[in-house]
């Protein structure tokens, strides 16, 4: 039986957040060929992440230290066949060990979004200047990402647009770089036909994990936005959830303005599946959002922006309205929630997107066959990645002689 170690940055919270549904879509295609899977993080464990035994017999979870020597005993008696880092600081902290103790495991970088793409994206838009890709090649959060990717057999990219700029702004070999979006059911006619119709369905809904800055900053911008939405359409309602809502956020909730935030959801979808428009007017940002993609499971069309619906939709038609300007934004959430038309028209597109690029059966067979072909070529793969054979070297390897240089310390 393969054995597979998937080193998390954190506990999976599928209820918590789109990367907490990510990662237990890849541990389920793991688990669904046979692979058993070990689970291991440096995290506290916190009280919405689920229990992995319950899903699966083939699941086990492992607390493991940063900066200690115990993870070599535990990864070398594991001896998995592949090694998932649950994002790039992961790699940092633990490739070098797998590497060390375990040559043969295939090492693979899952990278959620492209950290760095946010960081940079956010300190602009701080600064009040336009993005540009240049201010990516000066990035240290880039330097120390795309080393990580490097450094690995092969990197899971979440979006379209993030494959490009790997290839073409940093020059990324494709070789080392695998496109895998989120991986979906494919919506039936069965389930369109439970849905409620436009009549049965009111107010619109955000859904989104504060401890991701994004979506706290999507928020302001809606309580900015509402102003306008609230005189236009005086009784309806946005429903504000999400897990670890700041007090600033909390302090938002005006009911005498039907501007509610209502926390954690314990089941996102039934939400958005009585909702008539999700909001999602995200300024800065990566990768593809979940909110997005469950607004479509539902049948709930959307307005966001195009950082929004970057690399979601390839040349689909949106499924819903894509606007920048904040008064732009407003008038088109008024006019999707009033013209059912037009509502049943987006509808009927985010089926289309969520069939054509987010099929879980078409994807799944892409990843694992990638995996198999790594693994049967694992020399001559290793050997055409001179860069990342390159940062293996003792010379470049200061999170190695840092993470030792802490663990002596921590003896003394």
């Amino acid at each position: 039986m393969k054995q597979v170690l998937i080193i998390g940055y954190v506990w999976v919270e599928p209820n918590s957040s789109a990367a907490g549904s990510r990662m237990l879509q890849l541990i389920n295609t793991f688990t669904e060929i046979g692979y058993k899977v070990t689970f291991a993080s440096p995290a506290q464990k916190g009280e919405k992440a689920i229990d992995l035994g319950k899903v699966s017999p083939l699941i086990s979870e492992v607390s493991i230290e940063l900066n200690s020597s115990t993870f070599d005993f535990f990864v070398k008696e594991l001896n998995p066949d592949i090694v998932v880092f649950d994002r790039f600081m992961m790699e940092e902290q633990f490739g070098w060990r797998v590497s060390e103790n375990c040559p043969n495991a295939i090492r693979v970088l899952d990278t959620e979004d492209l950290h760095f793409l946010r960081k940079v994206r956010h300190k602009q838009l701080k600064k009040g200047e336009s993005f540009d890709t240049k201010s990516l090649l000066i990035s240290d959060e880039a330097k120390r990402e795309i080393a990580a990717i490097l450094r690995c057999d092969v990197s899971l990219i979440i979006s379209s647009y993030e494959m490009e700029l790997l290839k073409n702004v940093f020059n990324i070999n494709e070789r080392l770089l695998l496109y895998l979006p989120f991986l979906l059911n494919k919506l039936k006619s069965e389930d369109v036909a439970e849905w409620l119709s436009y009549e049965e369905r009111k107010d619109f809904v955000f859904v989104g994990n504060f401890f991701h800055q994004p979506n706290v900053d999507a928020v302001l911008q809606l309580k900015k936005i509402w102003k306008t939405i609230h005189k236009q359409l005086p009784k309806a309602v946005l429903h504000i959830y999400g897990a670890y809502a700041t007090q600033q956020i909390q302090d938002l909730h005006k009911p005498q303005e039907n501007f509610l935030v209502k926390g954690f959801a314990e089941n996102a979808e039934e939400v958005v599946k009585k909702a008539r428009v999700v909001l999602a007017p995200i300024r800065f940002g990566a990768g593809i959002k979940g909110k997005l993609t469950e607004g479509m499971i539902c049948g709930t069309p959307s307005v966001t922006t195009n950082i929004g619906a970057e690399g979601m939709h390839a040349n689909l038609p949106w499924n819903g309205y894509i606007v920048n300007d904040l008064s732009d934004f407003a008038d088109s959430a008024t006019a999707l929630y009033n013209n059912e038309l037009q509502w049943k028209e987006f509808q009927s597109n985010g089926v289309q997107i969520i069939n054509t690029l987010y099929d879980k059966d078409k994807l799944q067979a892409v990843f694992i066959n990638a995996l198999k072909n790594i693994e049967s070529n694992l020399i001559e793969h290793r050997q055409q990645n001179f860069l990342g054979s390159l940062l293996q070297h003792q010379t470049l390897q200061a999170t190695k002689f840092m993470s030792k240089w802490i663990e002596l310390k921590n003896k003394k």
